[in-house]
């Protein structure tokens, strides 16, 4: 079977686009073929693919559906929506520049700006563990809590900031980024017991008040060259700790995202951009 799809990335976080609704109306691709899809050397090469269906609520423009490079599908994913929301106004299934999208997860509200970035009212972000989810070690669940301290096997215990964004996120404060245990830490804690579902790992040096510089190990995934979500929980955590002023500019290792937010109650904005790098078909295994 032959799929049309779209390569896309943001700040270098990579993603297959495939159009559900006109180039490939209704199709389900199963968990094989998501990982075809994302090989590097067999396939087409992704982070993530990210599926444009017919919305199933009312007042909603899209659907988006969104799978890591081991098949799992997973709630959220903020430099694909900036993609998304690209996509589908270049494709010519919206004239839109604004509008709501529903995920896994509930709405998201992006727009596509003047200046050709995405702008993306990420949601409000969500502190208390059981909706991460997350077990902290003394069994609580109070949303106050800033850091919780994860006893390791073969490392030392680590302090991290957790938080939802639509998907679950541990921040940790580095003094270098360039230098942090990425590929030898981020696996332990996505498979941390304490988190059920696994979790995203930031690693967040502060750099000044309006500024950090950030690594994300992604579930599923590995290190990506950027990861949206993630860029919104590490601001948000610093934010919440006194460490940083909103708007806060993060700096991936692929460039730029702005993260605005005004504290609880408040939405978390992102900010970035997201490039079309070519239209292709490919075929998919059986």
């Amino acid at each position: 079977m032959k799929l049309h799809f779209c390569k896309m990335h943001g700040l270098g976080n990579d993603f297959v686009v495939v159009d559900a609704i006109r180039r490939n109306p209704g199709i389900e691709l199963n968990a094989r073929q998501i990982r075809f899809l994302a090989d590097r050397h067999f396939g087409v090469g992704c982070d993530q693919v990210l599926v444009v269906e017919k919305p199933s609520l009312p007042d909603v423009d899209f659907r988006y559906r969104i799978f890591n490079a081991d098949g799992g599908e997973v709630e959220q994913c903020g430099n694909g929506a900036r993609c998304f929301v690209r996509f589908v106004h270049e494709q010519g299934l919206t004239a839109q520049r604004a509008i709501r999208v529903e995920t896994a997860n509930g709405l998201i509200a992006p727009r596509l700006e003047a200046n050709g970035e995405v702008s993306v009212d990420m949601g409000q972000p969500r502190f208390i563990p059981a909706e991460i989810p997350f077990i902290p070690p003394d069994g609580g669940n109070d949303p106050a809590v800033l850091l919780y301290t994860l006893p390791l096997d073969n490392f030392p215990a680590v302090e991290v900031a957790v938080a939802s964004m639509g998907n679950p996120h541990a921040v940790l404060l580095v003094a270098d980024v360039d230098s942090a245990p990425v590929a030898a830490l981020g696996p332990v804690l996505e498979n941390h017991p304490s988190f059920p579902r696994r979790v995203n790992v930031g690693f967040m040096q502060v750099l000044d008040r309006d500024h950090i510089r950030l690594r994300v190990f992604e579930r599923g995934s590995g290190e990506t060259l950027a990861c949206g979500t993630g860029a919104c929980a590490a601001a948000v955590a610093g934010l919440r700790r006194g460490l940083l002023d909103s708007p806060v500019r993060v700096s991936t290792r692929g460039g730029d995202l702005h993260i605005a937010w005004d504290g609880p109650g408040h939405a978390v904005s992102m900010t970035g951009p997201a490039i079309t790098v070519f239209h292709a078909e490919i075929e998919l295994p059986a």
